[in-house]
């Protein structure tokens, strides 16, 4: 018998626009759905409270954001497009005007910050009225879904 994907696979944060500081603790990665004409931009910081800062030029490329994919469809009737980023470049934010963009950032890309910051924390937050979900998946520890962490603080 299959078990439930919440506490397994990934564990997930209600739809906002406000930018929420999401833990990137015990995930391999997570990955940001969103939607609206909007710009969605990514800041981290070394805990929930600290002040959210560009992610340092150390990270991958430059950037977080190594692939996007959009679909022009907000109810599941269209396809994903994979949006081609230059090569050997990333970014810190994703433009959408209308569907879906959706992006992963892995908190690995962090790591090895010359300053020896640790950064644990993210955020994606709309430019306007654009909704973001946030999913942690790869979980380091799988838990029964009453046992989950809370991934904000």
């Amino acid at each position: 018998m299959a078990t439930e994907g919440l506490g397994r696979l990934f564990n997930v944060a209600p739809i906002t626009g406000a930018g929420v500081g999401t833990s990137l603790k015990e995930c391999g990665a997570v990955t940001f759905v969103c939607t609206g004409n909007d710009t969605f931009t990514l800041t981290v910081a070394p805990t929930f409270s600290a002040s959210y800062v560009t992610p340092p030029t150390t990270a991958i490329g430059g950037g977080l954001i190594r692939n996007k994919y959009t679909n022009p469809q907000t109810d599941g009737t269209g396809v994903w497009t994979k949006v081609a980023l230059a090569s050997g470049s990333y970014a810190n934010s994703a433009t959408i005007s209308s569907g879906i963009v959706v992006f992963t950032v892995y908190p690995i890309d962090l790591a090895g910050d010359p300053s020896g910051t640790n950064y644990a924390y993210i955020k994606c937050t709309a430019g306007g009225s654009g909704l973001v979900m946030t999913l942690t998946h790869d979980l380091t520890v799988q838990r029964k879904p009453a046992n989950l962490p809370k991934m904000s603080a």
